[in-house]
Order: C-alpha cells, then sequence, then structure tokens
C-alpha cells in the first residue's frame, strides 16, 4: 500500500496505507512544498536544471506518509531511519491490491512524515521484492530496524500488524505475499527541526 498524494499520512512500517486514522495529523501542503524545494537540491536531485533548465519531474512533490500506526510509532520507526538503523520496510500485497496502490519501483521517491505529521525525510527505493511471509529472510528483518533486529521478532511484530491493520479481508497467512523494500536516505532533516 502506497500513499500517492502528498496529503497521506499512512500506517505502519508493516507497509503503508493511504488511508490516515480519522484522528491523524494533517499535512501542511506548504510546509511540504518547502521540504521538497530544500531536499531535492540537498539530495542533488536539480542538479541537471543549470545545463539543461527545470526538469517537469522536479516539480512533483513525491507521495508522503508515515512509517507506523500512531504517531507516536511514526516518531519512534523515523528516529530509527535518522539514525541509519531502518533502511527497509514491508507491507501485505494484499494490502496494496485492496487500496489499489502500485508497488513501490527501485528508484521511487518518498517523503517520510513524523508523526505530527511534518516532512522530515526524503527517502529512495532501492530495492523490492515479493516474499511469502514465511520466507522473509533474517537480512531483511535486520534492515527494519525494529526490537532486537531479529527475525523472530520481525515475523512476531509484523503478524500481530497484518492481522490489526489489514486493509483486505484475507486474514493473515503463513505464506501471504509480502512486499520488502529496501530504502536509503538521501536528506534527512537535522534532529531538532
Amino acid at each position: 500500500m502506497t500513499a500517492d498524494s502528498p496529503g497521506a499520512v499512512p500506517v505502519p512500517d508493516a507497509g503503508r496505507d493511504p488511508s490516515p486514522p480519522a484522528d491523524s495529523p494533517q499535512v501542511d501542503a506548504a510546509a511540504l512544498t518547502q521540504f521538497w524545494e530544500l531536499a531535492k537540491v540537498k539530495a542533488k536531485l536539480n542538479r541537471f536544471e543549470v545545463y539543461t533548465g527545470a526538469n517537469p519531474a522536479s516539480a512533483l512533490i513525491p507521495p508522503a506518509w508515515a512509517f507506523g500506526a500512531t504517531p507516536e510509532q511514526a516518531d519512534s520507526l523515523l528516529a530509527l531511519v535518522l539514525d541509519g538503523v531502518k533502511t527497509g520496510t514491508a507491507g501485505a500485497l494484499w494490502d496494496y491490491e485492496a487500496e489499489g496502490e502500485p508497488i513501490a519501483e527501485v528508484g521511487s521517491l518518498w517523503i517520510i512524515l513524523d508523526g505530527s505529521a511534518r516532512p522530515r525525510a526524503l527517502i529512495e527505493t532501492t530495492a523490492v521484492a515479493v516474499v511469502p511471509f514465511d520466507q522473509v529472510d533474517a537480512e531483511h528483518a535486520r534492515s527494519e530496524g525494529e526490537d532486537d533486529l531479529s527475525l523472530a521478532s520481525w515475523r512476531r511484530i509484523h503478524e500481530d500488524f497484518f492481522r490489526s491493520h489489514a486493509s483486505h479481508d484475507r486474514g493473515f497467512q503463513p505464506d501471504m505475499p509480502v512486499v520488502c523494500e529496501r530504502f536509503r536516505v538521501l536528506y534527512p532533516t537535522p534532529r531538532n527541526a
């Protein structure tokens, strides 16, 4: 499930949900635009504009979303991203299908929001694989940066999440397809921002 519009404040690290909870803070469009203008310069995404003129793609603000199902989770997972510990995420393919959301592609850009819906990081998808839940490996579990970084912990956390926050009606299955993404941070805001 991907947030396709800059106002989406999605759900967990077990994926992204384009439908923010009713009590979620709303994204300030002006703050998002200001963040994007700074981030694309800091990440050197506009370096060819000097030679070729403005690129229409650089005018498009990437989708914005938050990790986690609550503002507290969004903040704690964002902290892992900003610390360089979290470089991966996963979502149930069935949720993507239920929401009509495309799967991320290598090179996709995303703006990560904090628990107050403020833009805090620009990330780029570096790898995407769809694998059965019970075949997600220890390397991916470590990349998510949560708990003790073990595969057992990843499975426990994500099974609970997939049972509690599904957008589909298929329930949890040990062999359900999971979209595993890896990403890199292109621009983080300062910690005290």
